[in-house]
């Protein structure tokens, strides 16, 4: 009769007691193990190492603005130029535009700013060549607004006027939770296609951006404007997120702990084969 298979024993630690010697792990399973850290390692080191590609990246948008903000005005791009128009190639450039305010068409959108809450007023801007860009003219503290511009009469033979401000890329859709409603003349975000539409401005004539006209532009043109509460311009908040070095890091670092993971594995394996080996020769 064939005696059953006898377990490795080792000597307990001065108790007398047997205890089991730890059983390797198979060579299937150590080679799975190798390949999800090899895998997680390689993913986190890429994932941080594209965050370090964002950083710079950022970086570099930071500086462009920075510089365009603080350049000299120039010319807003004409009609010619709308097709080329861009964020990365515009967005918060300064320029200078002259024309003539159109007040019956203002619109007023919800605005947040340091000054609390309140409405942007946007009213579009006839160039000398009938081309519309609409133009941001300021804050009021007034929600919802009620504007007196809603029933000014435009004079076609008004003063001509300067307007120096940045360019902005329309906002479409809306803001945080709300959609635009044009139809209850709700704004929410400064969409200049959608507020086009609703004041009734030919879409070919109007400027795919809007401005935001700078405090200077806001207080010399104050006068002639006939709004109530007369709008605080330069508000613009440039503000960009930049936590991609934190995100980097954090890559970077569960990298590292995936390779301390396959690292404690080797070296755990390699124990269990030493102390194997050990008893096999005691016994």
């Amino acid at each position: 009769m064939s005696q059953p298979p006898r377990k490795r024993v080792t000597q307990g630690n001065g108790t007398g007691r047997a205890q089991a010697a730890p059983a390797s792990r198979s060579k299937a399973s150590l080679i799975f193990l190798a390949l999800c850290a090899g895998f997680l390692f390689l993913a986190f080191a890429a994932l941080g190492t594209w965050q370090v590609y964002r950083l710079q990246w950022k970086l570099a948008l930071i500086a462009r603005v920075d510089a365009r903000v603080h350049a000299e005005p120039v010319p807003a791009p004409g009609h010619a130029q709308w097709p080329q128009v861009s964020p990365d190639a515009d967005e918060y450039r300064r320029v200078s535009l002259c024309g003539r305010f159109l007040y019956a068409k203002t619109t007023a959108v919800q605005a947040s700013t340091d000054l609390g809450s309140g409405s942007w007023l946007l009213t579009p801007l006839q160039t000398a060549d009938g081309d519309l860009v609409l133009v941001n003219r300021g804050f009021v503290a007034t929600a919802p607004i009620k504007l007196i511009a809603s029933t000014a009469q435009d004079d076609p033979n008004g003063p001509q006027i300067e307007v120096v401000g940045l360019v902005r890329m329309s906002e479409r859709g809306g803001g945080f939770l709300r959609s635009n409603e044009p139809q209850q003349n709700r704004w929410y975000s400064r969409d200049v296609q959608a507020i086009a539409a609703a004041r009734g401005l030919a879409p070919e004539r109007v400027a795919p951006y809007f401005v935001d006209a700078d405090r200077a532009s806001s207080q010399a043109n104050a006068a002639g404007a006939p709004d109530a509460e007369k709008p605080v311009g330069g508000l613009t908040v440039i503000a960009f997120h930049n936590s991609h070095l934190v995100y980097a890091l954090t890559w970077y670092a569960l990298a590292l702990m995936a390779a301390g993971a396959g690292y404690w594995v080797v070296r755990d394996e390699r124990r269990r084969a030493r102390r194997g080996h050990n008893d096999d020769q005691r016994n």
